[in-house]
């Protein structure tokens, strides 16, 4: 599948954190005054509303400095489809409501950029291998394609991120429904308003928690 990269109508989502993220394959090091703390964070993912998601799934984030150990179990989502995952951040750290949503396609639903609102931009891909920067938020050869799933991966993140994880303003998501039951991405909800290349159920928000 090819590789996707955001184009200019995803900039609201990215811009706030300018340089890429380094992942743990990069080399990156933690700066002499980053907090060594080992943090404990847990998100119960649950479906976003009006997205007509009957997935389920939870989120661990055990943090020491940079270093960031990653567990997410889903189940219950589309199958054979790419579920994209970020750590969304400087929101107001919580999930979209039914006020979030909005008219696609004639249809009541929840998109991305609907949920700016509630879980802030994209601070951290959850990509399975490679950058996890918010340059590969769309990467979608890199994210599980299975409707129940398990993912597990150490990364590195920047001070932002740590820093809002441990301030309880973090917020993963994972995208990607089946709005109309069809077992397929289409365009019942139009175009994406991330990359117009997509149909909107496949960059939809489908579940979301807050890591406390």
């Amino acid at each position: 599948m090819r590789k996707l990269l955001i184009p200019a109508a995803v900039a609201a989502l990215v811009m706030p954190f300018g340089v890429a993220v380094a992942s743990a394959d990069t080399g990156h090091h933690p700066s002499p005054k980053q907090d060594q703390r080992n943090t404990f964070t847990y998100a119960l993912l649950l479906p976003v509303a009006n997205n007509r998601v009957q997935g389920i799934g939870t989120a661990t984030v055990v943090l020491h400095g940079h270093d960031a150990k990653i567990t997410i179990h889903v189940r219950g989502l589309l199958d054979h489809a790419p579920h994209a995952m970020h750590i969304h951040v400087k929101g107001s750290g919580e999930c979209p409501t039914t006020d979030d949503s909005r008219l696609h396609n004639g249809h009541l639903a929840t998109s991305t950029t609907d949920g700016l609102r509630a879980y802030g931009a994209i601070g951290t891909s959850l990509t399975t291998t490679g950058d996890t920067s918010p340059n590969s938020a769309l990467a979608i050869d890199r994210f599980p394609s299975a409707g129940t799933y398990t993912y597990s991966r150490t990364i590195q993140i920047t001070d932002d991120v740590a820093r809002q994880v441990r301030h309880d303003n973090a917020v993963v998501v994972v995208h990607g429904i089946d709005y109309n039951k069809n077992g397929k991405y289409d365009t019942v909800l139009g175009a994406s308003e991330l990359n117009p290349m997509l149909p909107q159920e496949a960059t939809a928000p489908a579940l979301c928690g807050p890591l406390h």
